[in-house]
């Protein structure tokens, strides 16, 4: 009886073995017949839009255009890379391209250098900010776009670029400039902020990024006061996951679980831990993210919150929770797929974005509310996932004044800059450099000839849209004389305005003017004086129960509903 019923129990298991098999099978073949379909359906479409299309077609435009549109479906992350971007995603992935050393913008219809970088080709053939390029090789740059004459300026190191230069209204002088191997810095800035304190500016994670923190962090170390260290990841989109697992060991044990990988195929599943020995497990950690802190940038922030290593302050990141792989494709082209999704310590994933569902517009929305979940730090602290890492401690992001904004998209800052570094040969030292109240009349008088008006306060602002909703009820006529009067009370005046927000324009100013003669760098260095998130990040380092409190949950400053 028992031999019978296992036998029966047998026959049934595999029957449903060999029933799951061929549903498997069926499946993947009907999978394999809408695929075969599909792309002979493309392939004939094609062939009839190059046989018989009124123009003569561009076919790798045409193409092209097809796949990224297709794409496009899926996650912003999901790129088609032609063998002519190849140069590209490798300065994305090692910081290193074939170029000139200069940051180039659009400045109306002309290119213009905004920063040479220090030591590099462009700074050594005396390239300056405020320097326009109107030819190159020959070609006008006037009316090109930006990403034209970049894809012109990059290419072979050793190759020469004849350039043909404006600077002021001086006759145009002609200049050749070799291209050569710029290696884009991790860390464009580290240093002391205070007897006790370091601070570490990092801007991506490409290769080698862990050692170069290693070896800033080591330099700081030989201060011996040193207790605390700020980690600043504002404005870092991002990198390579391993060189985040990397920085990371620096300050938590050996074989601590710092992010894992899940996705549809097995391979895609990974768990990264820490490998190596700690160079520094007591060091008091503060990280600083924003809204543009993204990707690798999570990673490590969000780890050092999850295992309570760090204090995390700033603005809630970006939410990129997405891992991509680039995968070989026909032709040296590449594509760049999204494969998985990380999740770091707490188990939690900090995507923003579900891409796997549109609304009725066709547009990808954020995780709903209901969709959010909670898991627990190490030492048990609430956080949630869907929706990037949100501070320990949250600030409100920096808002400049409409003035402020004007004065920085007409380029009247940066000229006035390039014009005082014409006449002011030398400056003190970045962090001392202050605008005095001779350099801000300097800036009054240079903006008198200057057209700036077009910009609007928040008190106007808000009026309009009073106006337009007492119009749309009908009743602005019953109103129009008081607002008439209240409107001229707030109007923008320019004299009044540039004393109003002399703070905030003196901090942009000197900014400006120091990057012209100590660079990067020097901007970095003289910024972190009146820093808000950096002077937070240093009362809390020195404030032993402040960190701890916040560390083991004990101190609360952020409203647990701002992290749903």
């Amino acid at each position: 009886m028992i031999t019978y019923r296992f036998m029966k129990y047998r026959l049934l298991l595999i029957s449903c073995l060999i029933c799951l098999v061929l549903s498997t099978r069926a499946q993947q073949s009907q999978n394999m017949f809408e695929i075969s379909k599909n792309l002979d359906i493309f392939t004939t479409l094609y062939k009839q839009l190059d046989i018989n299309y009124v123009e003569e077609l561009k076919p790798g435009e045409l193409m092209k255009t097809g796949i990224d549109a297709m794409l496009a479906t899926l996650d912003p992350y999901t790129n088609y890379i032609p063998e002519s971007d190849i140069e590209d995603y490798k300065f994305m992935t090692t910081g290193q391209y074939g170029g000139i050393g200069a940051l180039v913008v659009k400045k109306g219809d002309q290119m213009m250098i905004a920063e040479p970088y220090k030591g590099y080709n462009a700074d050594k053939a005396g390239l300056i900010a405020g320097d326009l390029i109107l030819e190159i090789n020959g070609y006008s740059t006037t009316g090109r776009s930006l990403d034209d004459v970049s894809a012109i300026l990059r290419g072979q190191p050793g190759t020469n670029l004849n350039l043909k230069i404006q600077r002021n209204s001086d006759k145009p002088f002609e200049l050749s400039i070799a291209r050569e191997v710029i290696q884009i810095e991790n860390i464009p800035y580290f240093g002391m902020l205070d007897e006790q304190t370091g601070y570490i500016k990092l801007n991506g994670f490409t290769q080698n990024a862990g050692k170069e923190v290693r070896d800033a962090f080591s330099k700081l170390r030989e201060n011996k006061s040193l207790k605390g260290l700020v980690f600043d990841l504002r404005g870092n989109g991002g990198g390579l996951l391993h060189e985040a697992v990397n920085i990371a060991n620096l300050f938590v044990d050996k074989d601590l679980l710092i992010v894992s990988t899940k996705g549809r195929l097995p391979g895609s599943n990974n768990t990264y831990k820490t490998a190596f020995a700690p160079v520094d497990t007591d060091i008091k950690l503060a990280f600083i993210v924003d809204k543009n802190s993204a990707s690798a940038s999570e990673i490590l922030a969000g780890a050092m919150q999850d295992l309570d290593r760090a204090v995390v302050i700033g603005q809630r990141s970006y939410g990129k929770g997405l891992v991509q792989n680039v995968l070989p494709l026909s032709y040296n082209a590449q594509v760049k797929v999204t494969v998985a999704k990380y999740y770091i310590p707490s188990g939690r994933c900090i995507q923003a974005i579900d891409y796997s569902h549109k609304d009725s517009e066709g547009n990808f929305g954020k995780i709903p509310d209901s969709l959010i979940n909670t898991f627990k730090t190490r030492n048990g602290r609430p956080v949630y996932d869907g929706g990037g890492i949100v501070p320990d401690v949250s600030l409100p992001p920096v808002k400049y004044s409409g003035l402020a904004n004007i004065l920085l998209s007409k380029y009247l800052i940066f000229d006035f800059a390039t014009e005082y570094k014409k006449s002011v040969p030398q400056i003190s030292e970045a962090a001392s450099f202050r605008i005095t109240d001779g350099i801000y009349k300097e800036f009054i008088d240079f903006l008198k000839d200057k057209d700036y008006d077009d910009y609007t306060n928040q008190a106007e602002k808000s009026l309009d849209e009073l106006k337009k909703q007492a119009e749309k009820e009908q009743f602005f006529a019953s109103i129009s004389t008081e607002y008439q009067a209240l409107r001229n009370k707030v109007l923008h005046n320019k004299t009044q305005d540039l004393e109003r927000f002399r703070d905030e324009i003196s901090t942009l100013l000197r900014d400006e003017i120091v990057t012209r003669y100590y660079y990067q760098k020097g901007r970095i260095e003289s910024s972190l004086a009146g820093d808000p998130e950096i002077l937070k990040a240093r009362e809390i380092l020195r404030d032993e129960k402040t960190y701890t409190g916040i560390l083991n949950g004990s101190l609360t400053f952020a409203d647990p509903a701002d992290n749903k």
